[in-house]
């Protein structure tokens, strides 16, 4: 079982010629029919997707009754840095719908970015400086449209999040196989690498315009989505049509516009190789990508590099 669990071996980190670490997983990708292209490691057993799903999220959102702008819906989609123009676009979500940052009911946390954490200072955490206070601030939309409970919107049995989980069921073509909380404190339901990958093709291509209004409010703002520096927003700026949400534990989701679509869970949680593995991935599909090779360094010199290994 933990052979299963740990999957197949994605990178390789090397110094001078010797491997010296390994990161394996599950991965798998989609062609555009959405046959298989290629799959390592168990893309049928269940995972976590973390933050990588808010997309689907959204859509659950959307379902039910959510209307926001391009900005504000790319924003609910977000693991984001923590910006000031990140934390106006979330103020925005609940002022329209009447409320505030006091409803918000994810931990706090200082901001995810680097220089936005050292922005921050010695200021005490907030809400709504967490990476995920867009997707909460689009719960509490949804469920002040809908007039639901809005103190009780983390619960798996609250009608938002029913709402959600079916989605997700719907778009993945697999039942949930279990519900806990994400770090955020948001319900997460378990699905397989496949199911996700169905997931997010079936969004990408679907003809739904409520599905359509959060893909290309996502590829329109891919400064929001993340954040500057980081991996996701550099790639959706530079490559046409791309779609690119990473998630805690190193899971990664991206499609492209004709449903061509990558999914991986790093089986050690470490994100480390995202980069390298991305571009190796992409370039299989002849699509080319900025360099995001590692390089390993040893008394300042390059002595080895981090390989993708699909």
């Amino acid at each position: 079982m933990l052979n299963s669990l740990q999957g197949e071996v994605l990178a390789e980190i090397s110094r001078n010629g010797l491997v010296e670490s390994l990161h394996s997983g599950h991965l798998v990708m989609l062609n555009a029919d959405g046959s298989i292209f290629l799959a390592k490691g168990s893309i049928d057993l269940p995972i976590y997707p973390r933050s990588s799903v808010k997309a689907i999220q959204a859509s659950g959102m959307a379902r039910s009754g959510l209307r926001l702008s391009s900005e504000q819906w790319a924003l609910v989609c977000a693991s984001h840095s923590g910006s000031q123009r990140h934390l106006e676009v979330v103020r925005s979500i609940l002022s329209d719908a009447g409320l505030d940052e006091s409803y918000l009911r994810n931990i706090k946390d200082k901001p995810l970015g680097e220089k936005d954490r050292l922005a921050w200072g010695e200021r005490e955490p907030e809400s709504i400086t967490q990476n995920c206070s867009g997707k909460h601030a689009g719960m509490l939309a949804t469920c002040a449209v809908n007039g639901w409970d809005l103190e009780s919107y983390l619960s798996p049995e609250h009608p938002l999040q029913i709402a959600i989980r079916t989605e997700l069921e719907e778009m993945a073509g697999e039942k949930v196989s279990r519900t806990t909380a994400d770090g955020c404190g948001a319900p997460l339901f378990a699905i397989s690498t496949l199911g996700l990958a169905r997931a997010f093709r079936n969004l990408t291509i679907s003809s739904d315009p409520l599905h359509q209004e959060i893909v290309k409010s996502c590829r329109a703002n891919p400064d929001l989505v993340a954040g500057e520096g980081r991996l996701t927003t550099r790639l959706m700026r530079v490559i046409p049509g791309l779609f690119m949400k990473e998630g805690a534990e190193a899971v990664e989701v991206l499609t492209l516009e004709d449903g061509r679509t990558l999914v991986f869970k790093i089986s050690d949680g470490s994100g480390r190789a995202f980069g390298p593995i991305v571009q190796a991935a992409l370039a299989q599909w002849g699509v080319q990508t900025p360099d995001e090779s590692i390089k390993i360094y040893g008394g300042g010199a390059v002595v080895g590099s981090i390989e993708a290994l699909l």
